[in-house]
């Protein structure tokens, strides 16, 4: 494959939030390791891209607030979802900004709590850029580095998409566990409730009224 219709693929799947591309980010870093790509240059195109697409996202969501939210709400677990994360961007701000990119389904539901509950821009650009750069990083060099130390391409392609898997299935049980943690915990449900996504009389950062799950 030419190497600019390679960089423009890398670029294609990394904008649009919903396009499974570890295998190809892990097969990027391999191609770097043989010296057939610039690892430079990848790193630039994967995590310019999908800061792209996060702010994209970001954006949508903080200009059409109310029918994302109609959106999210129509399905459960989409609901569920965006008011736990709802909850914990306005209780831990930044980091979880950031630490959401890497759970399930964290860049687009991240992305569009972010907007609903209109959370500042430069904040949120700057946890987006650091997540997309930690990712990018993470996801390439899994296979640069494989390659790199085994020396054969389909043992490092094989080895990164594992670890891609068993990243995403302990993202997946932290998420499942707080989620489980929340629903049995009163306290903290009372406190969502009365300042996070769940109630009428939060407060957003910035100072104003939260609604995320207003009609």
């Amino acid at each position: 494959m030419d190497v600019l219709a390679l960089y423009g693929l890398l670029v294609l799947s990394t904008l649009p939030p919903l396009v499974p591309n570890s295998a190809l980010l892990v097969t990027a870093g391999v191609l770097a390791s043989r010296g057939e790509l610039f690892l430079p240059v990848i790193l630039l195109i994967v995590g310019s891209g999908a800061l792209l697409g996060d702010l994209l996202m970001y954006l949508a969501a903080r200009r059409f607030g109310g029918p994302v939210r109609a959106w999210m709400r129509r399905s459960p677990r989409r609901r569920a979802l965006l008011e736990w994360t709802s909850g914990r961007i306005q209780r831990y701000g930044l980091p979880f900004v950031i630490g959401v990119r890497f759970l399930p389904s964290g860049r687009i539901v991240g992305a569009l709590a972010c907007g609903v509950l209109r959370y500042p821009p430069r904040k949120y650009a700057l946890g987006a850029g650091i997540a997309e750069a930690t990712w990018a990083t993470y996801s390439v060099g899994l296979g640069y580095l494989g390659s790199a130390t085994t020396g054969r391409p389909l043992h490092a392609a094989a080895i990164g998409f594992g670890v891609s898997c068993a990243v995403a299935a302990v993202g997946a049980a932290i998420q499942w566990a707080a989620r489980r943690r929340a629903l049995r915990d009163p306290s903290e449900r009372g406190g969502e409730g009365e300042g996070g996504p769940g109630g009428g009389g939060g407060e957003e950062p910035g100072g104003r009224a939260s609604s995320v799950t207003a009609t």
